[in-house]
């Protein structure tokens, strides 16, 4: 089958589901990932062929079922690193990335000890170990699976993360597990999203990234900021930078409960879309 009919079909079909840029940007990933080629290579040689059709015609029909690009691929690129990505795991967003540069910003000779709780694919620990190799880097989750996916990561990107299976609710545990231990830097991007803020989520993302990874009930939006918040009082060495993602809208209600818990030098910043996304609090 020619790749130039696949393309043809993509943008003409998919473009009634997506923006045509995406569904030809959908096209030209898939050209990479599967055959090892660029749109260039199309235009200079138009009649290439795929000798894997099937593969193809899956693809498709996943991306009308919204299924995330990415996990088609199988893979995702954060912070110029290469991760792998399925379904138990969030895929890296943008704004995450601003989130690792405000932290090797603020650690630019870092030899500290920084934890991440809710780790995901790994992408934040696995990005800032990349970039401040002296570190000493851990990460938790809850999801065994995540971590398998996240040590997976770390390997094929070459940096020494230490992986632990964790419920950040779990306050007993936490501080079993991390007792006598003090940290320079915590960072989360925990579940934010509200129920009532379902409305907005692209299908691709409520139908398949992992809700236990996204959501939190209404009547308690700042649960793991909470917990989170409170742990870090306990674990971070004096001076120490507590850093999270935020839930856009309630920026202002995240900073409040960081200084009611007793942090100080709480600072909220906007992404580059001019949103409150994330936060850093000083113990």
């Amino acid at each position: 089958m020619e790749l130039r009919q696949l393309k043809a079909q993509f943008e003409a079909q998919l473009s009634l589901l997506y923006d045509a840029e995406e569904a030809r940007r959908f096209f030209e990933l898939l050209l990479e990932a599967y055959e090892s080629k660029k749109r260039i290579d199309l235009v200079l040689t138009p009649d290439l062929t795929t000798t894997q059709p099937e593969r193809w015609q899956a693809a498709f029909q996943a991306l009308q079922q919204f299924e995330p690009i990415q996990y088609i691929i199988g893979t995702t690129f954060f912070y110029d690193l290469q991760f792998e990505v399925t379904p138990a795991t969030l895929i890296p967003r943008p704004e995450t990335e601003e989130l690792v540069a405000w932290i090797l910003n603020d650690a630019p000779n870092c030899t500290s000890a920084i934890l991440d709780i809710g780790t995901g694919t790994g992408c934040i620990p696995i990005a800032i170990a990349k970039n401040r190799p002296k570190a000493s880097v851990a990460a938790i989750d809850i999801s065994s699976e995540a971590l398998a996916i996240a040590q997976r990561n770390a390997k094929y990107n070459a940096v020494n993360v230490q992986f632990m299976h964790e419920n950040a609710l779990d306050s007993t545990a936490m501080a079993t597990r991390f007792n006598n231990q003090f940290f320079d830097i915590i960072v989360s991007n925990p579940p934010y999203v509200r129920q009532l803020e379902k409305h907005e989520i692209q299908p691709n993302v409520l139908k398949h990234e992992p809700h236990l990874a996204l959501f939190v009930e209404d009547e308690d939006a700042l649960l793991f900021y909470r917990h989170i918040g409170q742990f870090a009082l306990n674990h971070l060495k004096k001076g120490g930078k507590l850093y999270f993602e935020i839930n856009q809208y309630l920026g202002v209600e995240t900073k409040q409960l960081m200084e009611q818990l007793g942090f100080t030098s709480v600072i909220l910043r906007k992404d580059l879309f001019g949103n409150d996304r994330m936060l850093r609090c000083e113990r």
